[in-house]
């Protein structure tokens, strides 16, 4: 079966339907970042979201066309945290009962934030269990309407409006860097990118431990991966999307990867510098064109901060790190 492929007119369509609910987050500079780079840099702040995270946009743009059966039922989702927070947000802001499947280790903050919502939680072991599978059954047996957090046209076009909004302020650009789990976030930002400004370079940054991303561009094909350890617990993804991936591999220069140590490191500089709370997920962007900069010198460079949400006992060891190294 041949899908039909999301398009920048979903793009489009989706930053029109969720318009009245999402903030048009800022774009801010650092001018020792400029100064480093030689450059212009440009951060989207997807911190400063609704609920903390990018997320918030495809949650909303699904949800939002859910028929009246489906909203009667109730919607479910499967999330190590933000799609999570931004499912049960977008269901408690649309009436609509939402269950949400989150691993065992998932942070305290995130866990209480979605319960926070209205949401009712179910737990599993992202190391032994299919959180898929679940979400399968309890929709079928419940009659919900599952989103999954990153392969879903709805939710892909959702993300693009990030970007969307990114290249309509700042104008066209050399590079663009953006987080990658699944896919999602990525994916829409490729389709608005490549709208607004087609030679735009297009990387997409994963954690070391999980680079399944790297792997699947590479060999044309998706790559599968063993559950990654690492401190990037929203890319902790272990495959890319039938929809997500034909969009990057047709739109996407390449995937980077970066180690946490990096991950922290950047953290630190964007609450020291910047005075920004960024979780380590959203740091990927950063990290990755921190060590592009001889490449990226002159060039204008936007990066996508996917989100905030970091339980603030990690955030405070997190950061505690870079002294006890120093």
């Amino acid at each position: 079966m041949t899908l039909c492929l999301p398009t920048y007119k979903d793009v489009e369509a989706a930053a029109h339907r969720i318009k009245p609910y999402v903030h048009k987050t800022p774009v801010l500079t650092s001018q020792t970042v400029n100064e480093s780079f030689g450059g212009e840099v440009f951060f989207k702040a997807e911190n400063l979201q609704r609920m903390g995270a990018f997320k918030f946009r495809g949650a909303m743009n699904s949800l939002l066309q859910f028929s009246e059966p489906q909203k009667a039922a109730g919607v479910i989702a499967f999330s190590s945290g933000n799609h999570a927070q931004a499912i049960a947000l977008a269901a408690q802001i649309l009436g609509i009962k939402a269950t949400i499947i989150m691993p065992e280790d998932a942070p305290r903050a995130k866990v209480e934030a979605t319960q926070g919502y209205g949401a009712t939680v179910v737990s599993y072991d992202r190391y032994s269990e299919d959180r898929e599978k679940i979400g399968r059954d309890l929709a079928e047996q419940y009659g919900y309407t599952l989103i999954p957090p990153y392969d879903h046209p709805h939710v892909l076009a959702g993300q693009g409006t990030a970007a969307k909004e990114l290249f309509e302020e700042v104008s066209e650009l050399d590079a663009l860097f953006v987080c990658l789990g699944g896919g999602g976030l990525l994916s829409g930002c490729a389709l608005a990118a490549r709208h607004y400004s087609p030679a735009c370079k297009i990387y997409g940054v994963e954690p070391e431990a999980g680079n399944d991303g790297q792997q699947s561009l590479r060999q044309g094909k998706i790559v599968r991966i063993e559950t990654p350890k690492t401190i990037a617990d929203g890319a902790q993804t272990q495959f890319l999307g039938q929809y997500t991936f034909p969009i990057i591999r047709d739109n996407v220069d390449d995937v980077l990867t970066v180690a946490d140590n990096q991950l922290i490191d950047a953290m630190h500089f964007f609450a020291e510098r910047m005075k920004t709370v960024v979780e380590p997920t959203g740091c990927l962007g950063f990290a990755a064109a921190r060590q592009l900069i001889p490449e990226l010198h002159g060039k204008r460079v936007g990066i996508i901060i996917s989100g905030g949400n970091v339980d603030i006992q990690r955030y405070a060891r997190l950061l505690l790190q870079i002294n006890d190294q120093g």
